[in-house]
């Protein structure tokens, strides 16, 4: 009986497994899509601060029903910690999604993916700066191979033409936002829970991005073509909901880890969707600058499990 029973056991904890990867997968490629969605939405001369308008708006829905029900569910928040969740929408979701989009106009998909990736090397510099945390020689080693692929990859778009430094430098910046983000996160997500994090989060995010939209735009733009509504829902669910708790429930079956490492498909994801749907060219050199960044990020969070 004992036999038959550790038999079974194994399949079902293997399937586990499997599932936990497939969901890491799919919300890496699902995510990274949001570059390839922004780009074909650009098409219609629409401008990202009604983009990412569009996006906010299409996502609320879900994210405003899972606040709520974490918030009868849970615990009321203490003052401060409203406040620190007000900060943590703007800084993590509204401001790094912003520069996100703005640098989107003008560099490749492929380019902002792969900037977008450094995010665990931000981290790791503002750990070592604000909070005085050594970096080792292997860490050192994994930040100088990934930042090498970036380069590489910057310098062959550059020859192409266009604002590519500015556009880079905006990604760097939503990069660099989102790592302040994770940093200042920690000790709330262990506190409160990531669910209940993120869904408040996102639903401050969408007041800005909204308010900024108002704001700074006629009432007149949210009227657009057929395909710009169809194309801002892709990316509200399918390219925001979606991955995120999809990511979330990766994480929970197989570890943040392995989870953070299924998702280092994005970046080639994104470069092979960039080429069939957007006619992006693939060259050596972004293949090159791509393995360099992936290399790098692996080494580190190798380095991060073994500490």
């Amino acid at each position: 009986m004992t036999k038959s029973i550790a038999d079974k056991a194994v399949p079902v904890a293997k399937a586990g497994y499997l599932g936990g990867m497939a969901l890491a997968v799919g919300g890496a490629i699902l995510f990274s899509t949001k570059a390839v969605i922004a780009k074909l939405l650009y098409r219609y001369h629409i401008d990202a601060v009604t983009l990412i308008a569009f996006r906010m708006l299409f996502s609320l829905p879900v994210f405003a029903l899972v606040a709520v029900w974490q918030m009868r569910a849970g615990p009321p928040l203490s003052v401060p910690d409203r406040w620190r969740i007000v900060g943590l929408g703007l800084v993590g979701y509204y401001l790094s999604s912003l520069l996100d989009f703005l640098g989107l106009q003008y560099i490749t998909v492929g380019l902002e993916r792969l900037i977008l990736f450094l995010t665990p090397t931000f981290v790791l510099l503002l750990s070592a700066t604000l909070l005085k945390q050594h970096i080792g020689r292997l860490q050192w080693l994994a930040l100088l191979i990934a930042y090498g692929g970036i380069v590489l990859v910057f310098v062959h778009d550059l020859q192409g033409g266009g604002n590519v430094m500015l556009g880079s430098l905006l990604v760097l910046g939503s990069a660099a936002a989102y790592a302040v983000y994770l940093l200042l996160s920690g000790e709330m997500v262990q506190r409160i829970g990531a669910l209940r994090l993120v869904a408040y989060a996102m639903c401050v995010s969408t007041a800005a991005c909204l308010l900024q939209f108002f704001l700074l735009r006629p009432a007149g733009m949210l009227v657009q073509p057929a395909p710009v509504y169809w194309l801002s829902l892709v990316n509200g669910l399918l390219c925001t909901v979606a991955p995120v708790f999809m990511t979330m429930t990766a994480v929970q079956r197989i570890g943040a880890g392995i989870a953070s490492q299924a998702g280092m498909i994005g970046p080639v994801s994104t470069l092979f969707l960039g080429a069939v749907i957007l006619g992006e060219a693939i060259t050596g050199w972004q293949l090159a600058g791509t393995a360099l960044v992936l290399t790098g990020i692996y080494l580190l969070s190798r380095v991060k499990r073994a500490t």
